[in-house]
């Protein structure tokens, strides 16, 4: 006892003598404290044995105990027994298939085989391909197909009619995930989902997760979209109402998950935070961390009302949170999914109304292990019933619950009766590294089911040809033959399907469009158009007689081109002001947005930082350029006063005759050192990353006062004099032009959807 009189707790230690593992090695979380994790670890290929994990406990023991007989080591991954196929042979027969053991499938006599005839036994301890069957028919009336049976799998039932069941088990050692039985319907399909037998050290691909969660979330976000006339095809999302989508984030924190794994965890959040938002989806967040209590970053509350709490406080919310706040005296995860559900009712009283219309994804990134709080199967089954209101049939999709694995030591068999069952759908994802989430979320919801949502792009730390088309898959290059023969090139973006925005000084009045080239995406050339359509005051030489010898103002034309270009994830349209598309990605919601809440939006600040794209020369690659446009009336005034100098026939007197309105204004080294585009980029995109994934274009390159760059283009990022400037087409003058064409209903093609006003 202590002079204070307050009884002193003796540290409690474990001892590390003995610990050591054969090929590998092991990290503690906590050094040798109790609460301390024994992480091990092995080289690819391999898996610790018999432990993956042990935790010092108060009596200054090891759990589980290291055993004399059996010592830890690094054990080559095994895949489950693939001899359980039903008549059909498997070679070679082995009593254990290791990593790139392959094996063959055939069938007997009068059977045919479905599935994979070769199998290899890859590093996540799961066979390549899918499950091989021998059947003699596929289905048909009256029945279902013949599902075959899992690798390191046994089935109970033969039969394959209408309400047939069949049940799965999986050989010791071995854990069941997806559906241990199943029931053939009236449509030739099977219940639930296929049945695996997963090891310990079994874990699913990224691409795996990429594919089935993908795939699942996608149509979460579908369900939340409003029901409107645009075209779904591929699974289009055109969410664009605010709080339809509730989404819960909860992630482990205890000691059992190492703080890099927590990193990497949050990153990925993150990562999938920022990515939803780019599809126009407003959803309200629920994120919180769990150990033996929980830790509320996000509170679902602050989305209530008009005041809705920004996508940028939120990640600013998750940054800051520390990983040692936590109180790590043990796991909690029922407690968890009570907060939600607390949640939820707060939601429910409030507006009963409105939580029916709300779909809600919980997503939760645990090891499955709690040593407090019980089990959370009760709470889960609450939730369930909180949002199914006894009617499970019809509210089954406003739903879904997903759990990611995350951890050196995963409980399947905690965390598989937590997830949404749901036929053909998977809910549980058993994750290696928690680093491959990031990339994973990164494809989740940017591949080619929704890539015709407008300005969708993704980002590269690298720079390649490759990464810069997928960075900026709107871009079009446009080379045209005049009737005189002479040629030129200009640049151009993708605005839609048929056609290609650009500047009307790229043709002249004679062309003939069957003379233009278009090369959009990996250097696909389209041949021909269908027609050139400049705007219809332009005039080149509307003020010759005023000694101006070229006059750019409405500098804008359109390519309609003869067919469709399919969008792909490096040929995808860019966002153009005052349509429904652009509304969406600038996150705007309502039926009463105007074009003018777009330009304030895009247009807010009195210098606004645009870029635009440039071909480098040296590194033989499209490369990105940045400027500044000044948009405050001094500003602006500053900016086009050169032109009265260094062009011909300009004047202070009739300057702003020439430089209407209509244009917007870059160049300069005042405030800072703008990039100038040079004579190749004509008719190029001038534009705004309004965030990390959408691009909104807002002007049109048109003319310059001087030629930096002499020869065409030159070097990455030209820089500008001190008098030099660039002008372009404001997009936000020309909305009726385009709204003509590129809103027409009556053609045969998918229209744009202009705002009314």
């Amino acid at each position: 006892m202590d002079p204070t009189g307050v009884g002193v707790l003796c540290a409690v230690t474990c001892n590390e003598e003995s610990m050591g593992m054969e090929g590998g090695s092991y990290t503690l979380t906590r050094k040798l404290e109790y609460g301390s994790i024994m992480i091990y670890h092995c080289p690819e290929g391999y898996y610790p044995h018999p432990a993956l994990t042990r935790a010092c406990l108060k009596s200054g023991t090891w759990k589980p105990p290291p055993q004399r007989r059996r010592l830890q080591q690094c054990k080559m991954i095994e895949c489950p027994n693939p001899l359980v196929l039903e008549s059909g042979s498997v070679l070679p027969v082995q009593s254990q298939y290791f990593v790139n053991n392959k094996t063959t499938y055939e069938c007997y006599s009068g059977y045919s085989l479905r599935g994979s005839a070769s199998r290899v036994c890859q590093t996540n301890g799961k066979w390549s391909g899918g499950t091989p069957i021998c059947s003699r028919d596929s289905g048909g009336e009256d029945r279902c197909a013949d599902p075959g049976i899992p690798a390191g799998a046994r089935r109970s039932g033969s039969s394959f009619g209408i309400d047939d069941k069949l049940s799965y088990r999986c050989d010791d050692s071995l854990h069941l995930l997806g559906s241990k039985t199943r029931v053939c319907q009236e449509n030739g399909q099977w219940t639930g989902t296929e049945p695996k037998c997963y090891y310990k050290h079994t874990y699913d691909t990224a691409l795996e997760i990429t594919e089935a969660f993908g795939s699942a979330i996608r149509e979460s976000l579908q369900l939340a979209a409003p029901i409107d006339d645009t075209d779904q095809e591929g699974k289009k999302i055109t969410i664009d109402k605010a709080g339809k989508l509730n989404m819960y984030i909860a992630m482990d924190i205890s000691d059992s998950i190492a703080e890099n794994e927590f990193d990497k965890a949050r990153n990925a959040v993150k990562k999938l935070i920022t990515k939803v938002s780019s599809f126009s989806v407003s959803p309200n967040y629920e994120i919180l961390f769990f150990a033996s209590d929980v830790l509320e970053v996000v509170n679902i509350i602050d989305f209530s009302g008009d005041k809705r709490k920004p996508l940028e406080k939120v990640l600013e919310d998750l940054d800051n949170f520390k990983y040692d706040a936590r109180d790590n005296v043990g796991t909690n995860l029922n407690l968890a999914f009570k907060t939600i559900l607390e949640r939820m009712a707060i939601q429910k009283l409030r507006n009963e109304k409105l939580f029916t219309e709300v779909h809600h994804v919980l997503i939760f990134f645990t090891d499955g292990a709690y040593n407090m709080g019980g089990s959370p199967e009760n709470t889960v089954a609450k939730i369930r019933e909180s949002v199914y209101m006894n009617n499970k049939t019809e509210r089954d999709k406003y739903l879904d619950v997903y759990v990611f694995g995350v951890g050196s030591e995963i409980f399947d068999e905690d965390i598989v009766p937590l997830v949404t069952k749901r036929n053909g759908e998977s809910h549980y994802f058993k994750v290696k590294n928690a680093v491959e989430l990031e990339k994973t979320f990164d494809k989740i919801i940017d591949e080619s089911q929704v890539v015709s949502l407008c300005g969708l792009h993704r980002n590269y730390d690298d720079t390649t040809p490759n990464t810069i088309r997928q960075r900026y898959p709107w871009m079009a290059r446009i080379d045209n033959t005049h009737e005189d023969g002479t040629a030129s090139k200009c640049m151009g973006s993708i605005v839609s399907r048929r056609f290609i925005l650009t500047a009307a000084h790229c043709f002249k009045f004679e062309d003939n469009a069957d003379n233009i080239r278009v090369t959009i995406g990996a250097n696909q050339v389209v041949k021909g158009a269908s027609r050139i359509i400049l705007h219809p005051d332009y005039n080149i030489n509307g003020k010759k007689d005023d000694g101006i010898k070229e006059f750019y103002d409405y500098d804008v034309a359109l390519i309609e081109l003869k067919d469709d270009v399919n969008f792909s994830i490096d040929i995808r349209p860019i966002c153009i002001p005052c349509t429904k598309e652009t509304s969406g990605a600038l996150r705007l919601v309502g039926e009463a947005i105007t074009c003018k809440q777009q330009e304030q939006l895009l247009f807010k600040n009195p210098l606004e930082e645009v870029s635009f794209i440039s071909y480098d020369k040296e590194e033989q690659m499209d490369q990105r350029s940045d400027a500044k446009l000044k948009l405050q009336d001094q500003l602006r005034d500053n900016c086009i006063e050169p032109a009265a100098t260094q062009v011909e026939g300009i004047t202070p007197l009739n300057l702003k005759d020439v430089v209407t309105d209509n244009f917007l204004c870059t160049g300069g080294r005042q405030p800072t050192r703008d990039n100038v585009a040079c004579k190749g980029d004509s008719g190029g995109a001038v534009f705004k990353d309004y965030d990390e994934y959408r691009t909104i274009q807002v002007g049109v390159i048109s003319w310059g006062t001087e030629d930096l760059c002499p020869g065409g283009n030159s070097d990455f990022k030209q820089e500008s004099s001190e008098k030099s400037r660039d002008f372009h087409i404001n997009l936000f003058k020309v909305v009726p032009f385009l709204k003509k064409y590129l809103g027409d209903e009556k053609q045969d093609y998918q229209p744009l959807q202009f705002l009314e006003n």
